[in-house]
């Protein structure tokens, strides 16, 4: 049986904007306590896992990510105190921290 690929869960047309550069890349939000977390792409109309060696990831703990969601820290608080640690393409990791930084939670 050959798997299918899961389908892209949407997103909202501004943040898919945002997030265009990372089409065709991979993106992993690791968390920091256990030391790996989901890879991602941009495909079609939204974000759907990803295989292979991460272009860029993206580290924090578990709690910054909390924080970041409910915007009670912002990106760049987390990246200049090294609480959001990005590695690989930083070019890409910085499209995803400004992202973070633009959604309207």
């Amino acid at each position: 049986m050959i798997p299918l690929p899961l389908p892209a869960l949407p997103l909202p047309a501004g943040l898919r904007s945002a997030l265009e550069p990372l089409r065709g890349k991979v993106l992993r939000l690791e968390l920091k306590e256990i030391g790996f977390g989901p890879q991602l792409t941009i495909h079609g109309w939204g974000i759907r896992p990803a295989l292979g060696r991460p272009d860029v990831t993206v580290r924090a703990s578990l709690r910054d990510y909390f924080a970041l969601a409910l915007r009670r820290e912002d990106p760049d608080t987390l990246f200049f105190t090294r609480r959001l640690v990005i590695e690989g393409d930083t070019e890409l990791g910085l499209v995803v921290k400004n992202a973070l930084d633009s959604i309207d939670w």
